[in-house]
Parts: C-alpha cells; sequence; structure tokens
C-alpha cells in the first residue's frame, strides 16, 4: 500500500500528537505544522513545519505538491460567565477555531485537489454546539462555525474532497488540563458521561484517522460526536 501524505495542524501535543502517531504507525508520511516539535523527535516519516495558527503566512513552504488529507487540531477553551466575556475574548475563539481552520484549508486547497485519489479535510468542534453548557458561549460559538463550515465546504469541494468534523467531550489532554487537575474533578468530570469516564486522546485520533483514511470514503459533510454519549443520551442509575 502507497504511504499517504497528510498535514496534521497542531500536531506536536494532544490530540493532534496522537493522530501523528497514528499515522506513522501506518507508514504515512506527516507534515505537522505547530510552533514546536520536541516531541515529534524519532517519529518516522515525520516532517515539522514551524507554524503559529495565530499568525499564519499566505503561503505554507515545505509541503508536498499533493495532500491527501488535512486535520485542523488547535483549539481553545475558554469557560466564563456570559457577562464576562468580552469582545476580544469571541474574536480570540474565533482566530483560533474558525479563521485558523479557513486559512489553512484555503493554502492547502490546491495540494488537496493534485491528489489522485481524492483527499480529506478533518476539523474539531465539541459537544457544546449540540448540547447547551453553561460558560461556554465562546466556544460553542466559535465551534459552530466550525460546523457551518464543515458542511458548506463538504457541499462545495464534493466529490474530489471529503470534509468532516469531530465534536468531542471533555478529553485527557494538555487544553483541558485546569479542568482535570484533581482526581475530584477528574471523577466528576467522567461521572457525567454515560460512559462513566473522560476521553482519552487515543479515542479521537482513531476517528481522526478513519476520516482521513480511505476507509471513510463515502463519509462527507458529518459532524461525528466523539463524546462518550455526552450529547445523546441521559443514563439514570
Amino acid at each position: 500500500m502507497d504511504a499517504k501524505k497528510y498535514l496534521i495542524v497542531g500536531g506536536s501535543s494532544g490530540i493532534g500528537f496522537e493522530i501523528v502517531k497514528e499515522l506513522a504507525n501506518r507508514g504515512d508520511e506527516i507534515y505537522v505544522g505547530s510552533r514546536t516539535s520536541d516531541k515529534l523527535t524519532g517519529l518516522r516519516g515525520v516532517h515539522h513545519l514551524k507554524l503559529d495558527v495565530t499568525q499564519l503566512p499566505d503561503l505554507l513552504e515545505g509541503l508536498p505538491e499533493a495532500l491527501n488529507g488535512v486535520a485542523y487540531c488547535p483549539g481553545t477553551i475558554r469557560l466564563k460567565p456570559f457577562q464576562r466575556l468580552t469582545r476580544e475574548d469571541f474574536f480570540e475563539d474565533l482566530q483560533v477555531n474558525l479563521m485558523g481552520a479557513v486559512h489553512i484549508i484555503k493554502a492547502c486547497l490546491p495540494n488537496l485537489k493534485n491528489s489522485a485519489t481524492g483527499a480529506s479535510i478533518v476539523l474539531f468542534s465539541t459537544v457544546a454546539v449540540t448540547t447547551g453548557m453553561p460558560f461556554h458561549a465562546s466556544i460553542a460559538s466559535a465551534k459552530g462555525a466550525v460546523e457551518g463550515l464543515t458542511r458548506s465546504l463538504a457541499a462545495e469541494l464534493a466529490p474530489r474532497i471529503r470534509v468532516n468534523a469531530i465534536a468531542p467531550s471533555l478529553t485527557d489532554t494538555p487544553l483541558a488540563a485546569s479542568m482535570l487537575s484533581s482526581d475530584e474533578k477528574r471523577q466528576a468530570a467522567g461521572e457525567r458521561h454515560p460512559m462513566k469516564r473522560i476521553g482519552s486522546p487515543q479515542d479521537i485520533a482513531r476517528m481522526a484517522v478513519f476520516l482521513l483514511s480511505d476507509a471513510a470514503n463515502w463519509v462527507t459533510g458529518q459532524v461525528l460526536h466523539v463524546d462518550g454519549g455526552m450529547s445523546t443520551l441521559r443514563v439514570f442509575r
């Protein structure tokens, strides 16, 4: 099987790093766009592109002519009462979650179109878009925009390029460290989910790898909830 070529933005930590490891283990060639590269040392077939999604260049240098897929993983968790959220808070969440993805997709679109077998884009939302949660107004608004972008681009880029999003619940990543800073917080968070645990980066990464792969070549325009049942189930026991 020929190795695929992927760009994983935010692939040096958290869910993005797990995606990189899964793809590297399959023998694929991965280009990681991130600010740091320490954790990537020693991973076969991994190339680092220094990238800050808040200060994106017009062109992404160092990418191959053809890409089989792009995953945009950067995100924010800004939890505040609505009255304490500033305009700047909303703009910053939109910048990282929506506009960063828009910029990356625009920059990579020629490379994706050059793929001989079609290509895939994977974005990230949150369970809080579907399930109303207090203190999530800014991040849920930004991720709601990501879901709209997902469906619109899936329609516009079909049939050559598939576009899907993953909407996780609370996942054990550095981004969520403050919410999981004690055993009590971790246990309480897990108990809120029907599966009685929080998500692991591997839980989410495996879905992303599936969506990037040819195994998902009839899946597009979807927002897939990998959330331990949080968005759809109410289990009383």
